[in-house]
């Protein structure tokens, strides 16, 4: 490729991009599918047109230096509107798309995502699949900032305005318990109050949820642990270290030790969450539609089928939303 002098190409700033990020030329150049001197050649030529040095290239790992910092996110944002740009050329016809950026909650990452993979496949059989899966909240960052296409996740109470929400799923708060911890229903709030907490972190949306009924109901209880993980609450749930307040789909993350917990409702006012498809008003064009008509039946048979057999009582509570 040849560049003309002072111009600034949008390879040269998907190279920096990937040098920066990888903090290595070899490294971008595998990542890009390029030789080593392409690449370096490259940002040469970038830095002569910029008139400024952006990486500290005899350094082991390659630091950005101070201008390379400042570009670096004025970087990202062009590569994101140039995406984005190239999918609005397309947007009419989704089997002529060419790129998709999907965000997934985590909850949904091994039982809902491949089956809309694969049905997305067959309906945009020129696209290639970015997928990204996260906290709710970093995927609506994510899609505000232009990062992402469309996210799957719950909703917050200031999403911003600009976003449109496609409802796909009711998911309750459970409590869950050491097996037989809990014998009778009527005294759970009793026992629980003997019992430490084990707190799904407040650092995200739905740790904060749960802390605030709690408040709301004047439930202080005492807690040693607070953890991000679905699967390190319930192995300290099933071995008998204290109690948790889960969704169902976070019980489901972490199933191979439902055969050492108790779950039920909550025994105060119920609290649950809504998971929606989200995108971007300015730019939905029916898409978000498509997608979340998709969703639904495989949320149905991946996730519902299996939580109403293992909790039945959750049929009235936990269910698609159309």
């Amino acid at each position: 490729m040849v560049d003309t002098p002072g111009k600034i190409t949008l390879w040269q700033v998907e190279i920096f991009v990937a040098a920066a990020e990888e903090a290595s030329i070899s490294a971008a150049a595998r990542r890009l599918n390029a030789s080593n001197s392409a690449v370096s050649q490259q940002l040469s030529n970038l830095e002569s047109a910029l008139g400024t040095r952006l990486l500290e290239r005899s350094e082991r790992p390659m630091p950005l230096t101070p201008a390379g910092e400042m570009f670096l996110k004025r970087a990202q944002t062009i590569l994101n509107e140039a995406a984005q740009a190239a999918a609005e050329l397309t947007v009419a016809d989704m089997s002529s798309r060419v790129r998709l950026r999907l965000g997934m909650i985590e909850d949904f990452d091994a039982d809902v995502t491949p089956g809309l993979l694969m049905r997305l496949s067959e309906d945009m059989p020129k696209a290639q699949f970015l997928l990204e899966t996260g906290a709710s909240h970093r995927m609506i960052e994510k899609l505000e900032t232009r990062g992402l296409d469309v996210a799957v996740a719950a909703e917050t109470a200031d999403l911003p305005t600009n976003l449109e929400t496609h409802p796909l799923l009711h998911d309750p708060y459970v409590v869950v318990a050491p097996k037989r911890l809990i014998r009778d229903e009527a005294k759970m709030i009793q026992v629980l109050r003997t019992h430490p907490l084990i707190q799904y972190t407040s650092r995200h949306v739905m740790g904060r949820q749960i802390a605030a009924h709690l408040a709301r109901h004047n439930l202080v209880l005492s807690h040693r642990f607070e953890l991000d993980s679905y699967h390190s609450i319930m192995a300290m749930v099933s071995r008998g270290e204290g109690w948790t307040i889960l969704t169902p789909l976070g019980v489901m993350r972490a199933k191979r030790f439902m055969d050492r917990v108790d779950a039920f409702p909550l025994p105060f006012a119920p609290l649950g969450r809504q998971i929606s498809l989200i995108a971007r008003r300015d730019d939905a064009h029916g898409m978000a539609e498509t997608l979340a008509g998709h969703l639904r039946p495989l949320i149905a048979e991946e996730t519902l089928e299996f939580c109403h057999g293992r909790m039945p009582w959750l049929k009235d509570q936990m269910m698609v939303i159309d």
